[in-house]
């Protein structure tokens, strides 16, 4: 008895991450917020208008095309559904509803975070050409049109939901399997979105911190997710 109230205990704790500790959640966090605020006071402005007026300068078809294909990698619908149905797929063979629930959490926290901080800041995208494009709490865009730049929601997508299925499929991957799942997929989408005019260069970098801490709160949750070989009460 006391050894399976041990063992309920200790699948209730908090499982670790790399870097180790709260200290780095903390750093994602408060470097958003500097990164936030300079920008609101027009700091970086000249780098972001510097990085677009180059991208521009510097697109032919053949780039653009190429990178168009591969920024689908950091599209949140798709991702969504594809995790989903791993998830499902899990979730039958296993008997159990603990692979959906990362899911869901991701599903949640990433729409919870992502669109009103988008509203709030108020930051056009790239190719809106009206005044002040490049500011951050811009009253003077129209509503609904190139106003939810800030943060890139293209870079939290694909850095949360490519965390979700590497944390899914771990007992099929290896680390190194796993560490290129969750960082090339982020790296690609991070180049092709600044690339395409998507976004500013401190959109996608803001996109990068803010998916970085979501998918940290994710990981350290004890899911209870199945391992590779079934459990004897599953057989």
């Amino acid at each position: 008895m006391r050894n399976a109230i041990t063992e309920r205990v200790a699948a209730l704790r908090l499982q670790p991450v790399r870097p180790a500790g709260w200290w780095f959640d903390a750093l994602l966090v408060g470097l958003f917020a500097l990164l936030t605020g300079v920008l609101a006071a027009g700091g970086l402005l000249g780098l972001d208008t510097a990085t677009h007026d180059w991208v521009v300068s510097h697109q032919t078809q053949a780039t653009f095309w190429l990178a168009r294909v591969f920024n689908f990698l950091g599209q949140g619908t798709p991702l969504t559904l594809i995790s989903l149905a791993i998830a499902l797929f899990l979730a039958v063979r296993r008997r159990n509803i603990w692979p959906i629930l990362p899911v869901v959490a991701a599903f949640l926290i990433t729409g919870i975070v992502i669109m009103p901080l988008k509203i709030w800041t108020e930051r056009a995208a790239p190719g809106y050409e009206g005044p002040n494009a490049v500011d951050l709490f811009n009253s003077t865009i129209p509503a609904g049109e190139y106003d939810v730049s800030y943060p890139s929601g293209h870079l939290v997508n694909t850095v949360v939901w490519y965390g979700v299925i590497a944390l899914l499929l771990a007992p099929w991957l290896n680390r190194t399997a796993r560490l290129w799942l969750r960082i090339a997929p982020p790296a690609i989408v991070f180049v092709t979105t600044i690339y395409l005019d998507y976004h500013w260069l401190t959109d996608s970098v803001a996109g990068v911190l803010l998916g970085v801490f979501i998918s940290r709160l994710i990981d350290r949750v004890p899911w209870q997710l199945p391992s590779r070989e079934p459990q004897s009460s599953d057989r």
